[in-house]
C-alpha cells in the first residue's frame, strides 16, 4: 500500500479512469455484437452506425488505439458488406 499523499490519490484516479475505461469497452462490445447479429435484417443500418460511433468515441478517448479501432470497423464493414 502507498505511503505517499501523491501516489494514494494517483491510486484512487487510476482506479476511476479504469472503471470508466471498463464501461466504454463492455458499450463497444454490446453494439458491436448487436450489429454482428442483425445483419442482413432492416435494424442493421442504425446498429452498425452506433456501433461505429462508439468505435470512434473510444478511439479518441484513447481508451482503444487508433489502428484498433481501425481495423474494428473495417472487419465490421466487411461482414454487412459481404452479407448483402
Amino acid at each position: 500500500m502507498a505511503n505517499i499523499k501523491s501516489q494514494k490519490k494517483r491510486n484512487l484516479t487510476n482506479e476511476k479512469r479504469h472503471e470508466r475505461n471498463k464501461a466504454v469497452k463492455a458499450e463497444l462490445k454490446t453494439r458491436t455484437k448487436r450489429a454482428n447479429e442483425t445483419i442482413g435484417t432492416d435494424d442493421n443500418d442504425d446498429a452498425v452506425r452506433l456501433a461505429i460511433k462508439r468505435i470512434d468515441t473510444a478511439a479518441s478517448k484513447g481508451i482503444i488505439h487508433k489502428n484498433a479501432a481501425a481495423r474494428k470497423k473495417s472487419r465490421l464493414m466487411k461482414k454487412v458488406n459481404a452479407a448483402g
